[in-house]
């Protein structure tokens, strides 16, 4: 199928690796001309490499720059002024006890999770509504709706994320805009699977029965029982970022392997 994307200028933040490098390749193999970001020259750069090595017909480039704070996000906007396609891919996470987490740690979260998109969006969204047309898409995750007690700190970043998404939707009232939000589930990406090995080594068990625990324990509810590929989830981001999707606007799009029990 084509996704009608082709030329179109899409952003993904975060996307040396794991979901946002999944759904870079994916858009440049479907057209797209691609910015990758990440905070370091040498991971930018060892990730455009690789794009282009996977898909030798994309048209690729990459700018450094740490879009936790409102100086870093000034510096990509220099670089890339002007794109089609938004991609708030951008996070972190870690498991740390309700109690153990102060004020900076939380403050730490919000700004690279939530403020990072927003400063995008607000620079961003004003520009695709002049032109009539744009995507934006804030990776979100099932822990925004079922908030995880390791990580209540995550979760609420993912529940702000699917709040303002919402609210930037009906802004784009009557225009192409569009703005919709991504739920994924477990994915095994660098940062998942790196901890899943690790904690497998540490119980002297292997990577699949450590996956196995993780779904027992943690998601019992999931339907898929198995680590997402980040592929899966970029699958269904493009989808939103093309033209194709254009009756979906103000969205929450699970890709969680069917965690959250919910009819909507």
């Amino acid at each position: 199928m084509d996704l009608q994307l082709n030329a179109k200028r899409a952003l993904v933040t975060g996307s040396t690796a794991g979901i946002g490098f999944a759904i870079a390749s994916t858009l440049a193999a479907e057209g797209a001309h691609v910015v990758l970001n990440g905070r370091t020259q040498t991971r930018v750069d060892d990730a455009v490499v690789r794009l282009r090595a996977a898909c030798p017909q994309a048209t690729v480039s990459g700018v450094a720059a740490d879009l936790s704070t409102a100086v870093g996000v000034a510096q990509l906007l220099a670089a890339c002024p002007e794109v089609d396609v938004l991609v708030n891919n951008l996070g972190i996470f870690a498991a740390v006890p309700f109690e153990a987490i102060d004020d900076s740690e939380w403050l730490r979260f919000f700004e690279v999770n939530v403020m990072s998109g927003v400063r995008l969006a607000r620079h961003y969204l004003p520009r695709m509504k002049a032109g009539n047309w744009g995507r934006i898409i804030f990776i979100s995750s099932e822990s925004g709706v079922c908030p995880p007690a390791e990580m209540v700190h995550y979760g609420m970043t993912k529940s702000a994320q699917l709040s303002i998404s919402r609210g930037l939707a009906e802004t784009c009232v009557g225009t192409r805009v569009t703005v919709n939000a991504v739920l994924p589930g477990p994915t095994n990406t660098e940062g998942v699977g790196g901890y899943l090995a690790e904690m497998a080594k540490q119980q002297n068990i292997s990577f699949a029965e450590m996956e196995k625990q993780l779904f027992a324990a943690a998601r019992p509810t999931s339907i898929l029982k198995r680590l997402i590929d980040p592929a899966e989830i970029a699958s269904t981001v493009t989808y939103l970022c093309s033209p194709l999707s254009a009756a979906t606007n103000g969205a929450a799009i699970h890709a969680e392997g069917g965690v959250i029990r919910s009819l909507l």
